[in-house]
C-alpha cells in the first residue's frame, strides 16, 4: 500500500432471513457498525470500505416459480429482480458511509459465498476482511457451514470475525 493511501477494508454483507428483503442481516450490520466504531472511528478519510454481496443461486435457479413453465423471459426477470434486491441491500451500507463521509464501493457476485469472498479477496487485495458470524454451535456448523470460518482459513488477507451480540441472537441462530 502506498503511503497516504486509505486502508481498504472488505466487508461481506448479506440479507436478513428474518426481516427479509431489503434488510441487512444482523451479522452484516453488526460487522459494519463494529468496523465504523472500532476501526474507522473519526478517521473517515483514512479508510475505504469495500462491500461485497454474494447472491446464492437456487439449485434450479427459481425461487417460487415452477421451473416446468419457465421461459427465457422468466430467467431475465429473475436476474433483474435479484440484481435490484442486491443493489437495495448495498444501498443501506453505501448510504451510511456517504452520511458520515467514508469512501466506499460495493458490488454483487453470484455463487457460494465462501468461495466467492475468498476469490474476491485475492482479486481485490484488501488490507483485511471483516465478516459477521452467526455464532452457530458445532452441530449446526456441520450442516450449515460457516462462511466466517472458511474465510479465516482461506482468505489471502487478515480476517476479523465479528460475533453478533447475545441480545441480537434470534431463537434459531441459523436465522439472521
Amino acid at each position: 500500500m502506498a503511503e497516504g493511501e486509505p486502508t481498504r477494508i472488505m466487508l461481506g454483507v448479506n440479507e436478513s432471513t428474518i426481516k427479509g428483503y431489503p434488510h441487512p442481516s444482523i451479522s452484516s450490520r453488526g460487522a459494519f457498525e463494529w468496523t465504523l466504531q472500532k476501526i474507522v472511528r473519526s478517521n473517515f478519510s483514512g479508510f475505504r470500505l469495500l462491500f461485497l454481496h454474494v447472491q446464492v443461486p437456487d439449485e434450479d435457479g427459481f425461487d417460487d416459480m415452477d421451473s416446468i413453465y419457465a421461459s427465457p423471459d422468466d430467467f431475465k426477470s429473475m436476474r433483474n429482480r435479484d440484481r435490484i434486491r442486491g443493489l437495495h441491500l448495498l444501498e443501506y451500507f453505501i448510504n451510511r458511509c456517504h452520511e458520515i463521509g467514508v469512501a466506499c464501493e460495493g458490488w454483487i457476485k453470484h455463487g457460494d459465498p465462501k468461495e466467492v469472498i475468498c476469490h474476491e479477496v485475492k482479486r481485490v487485495q484488501p488490507d483485511f476482511l471483516v465478516v459477521g458470524s452467526r455464532g452457530l454451535g458445532p452441530f449446526q456448523r456441520v450442516f450449515v457451514g460457516t462462511v466466517s470460518e472458511f474465510c479465516a482459513k482461506h482468505a489471502e488477507c487478515p480476517v476479523i470475525t465479528i460475533k453478533r451480540k447475545a441480545d441480537e441472537t434470534p431463537q434459531d441462530p441459523v436465522d439472521d
